[in-house]
């Protein structure tokens, strides 16, 4: 009995699978036609705008595009084109506009912590936070942290503090996608999520041999 139940659940399966690339081939909205109009207006009427989470959310620019088809982003033929968005990324990012790059690791210590920012429930001035703790390790410390992410402990003393360390930690705070084009970090600088200072006071905690995180 268990093998006929196994032969039923295997033709189901292939099945379902079958539906989906027959209407992948006629133009519906799944498959490899999930970019199609059909498709994004199912997207958006699953939504609703509420507070500042409106619906423009939903709209994407060309990299998230780009890496929202996982298989065309890292096919061999994809490549000039990765490497055009990542430059494209680089191109866009604002550096310091004084020319320094820390601020204060306390208040960055602060902002990494704080997920706050962005979401249905908070208001237009509220102070968006980092969320930087939800996929690293930021203190040897800790014992509950993400890891989607690397951990950062001593990231001071392993990466240096040299010029070229403070334009690399900028650029990935303010733009990753710069350095990887379907990076899951989120482009804080570009996006307006973080201010100068802030992204100033994140360096800090990086950066500054004070900081928990290089301790």
């Amino acid at each position: 009995m268990k093998k006929i139940a196994s032969i039923v659940s295997a033709l189901a399966f292939a099945a379902i699978a079958a539906g989906v690339q027959a209407n992948a081939a006629d133009g519906s909205s799944w498959g490899p036609g999930a970019d199609d109009a059909n498709f994004k207006a199912m997207l958006k009427s699953g939504f609703r705008a509420k507070g500042i989470a409106t619906l423009d959310r939903l709209d994407q620019d060309a990299t998230q595009a780009f890496c929202s088809d996982p298989d065309r982003a890292n096919s061999k033929e994809s490549a000039a084109q990765k490497a055009k968005i990542e430059a494209d990324n680089m191109a866009a990012i604002k550096w310091p506009s004084d020319g320094k790059w820390l601020g204060d690791w306390k208040e960055g210590e602060k902002l990494a912590q704080s997920g706050r920012g962005l979401t249905s429930t908070d208001k237009a001035g509220d102070v968006n936070g980092g969320n930087c703790y939800n996929c690293h390790q930021l203190s040897p410390k800790e014992i509950s942290y993400g890891t989607i992410g690397p951990s950062l402990t001593n990231y001071a003393r392993i990466k240096g503090v040299d010029e070229e360390a403070m334009r690399y930690v900028w650029g990935h705070i303010y733009d990753s996608k710069a350095y990887n084009a379907c990076s899951n970090m989120p482009r804080a600088g570009y996006k307006g999520i973080l201010t100068e200072k802030q992204i100033k006071d994140l360096m800090a905690l990086l950066l500054d041999p004070n900081s928990p995180v290089n301790q």
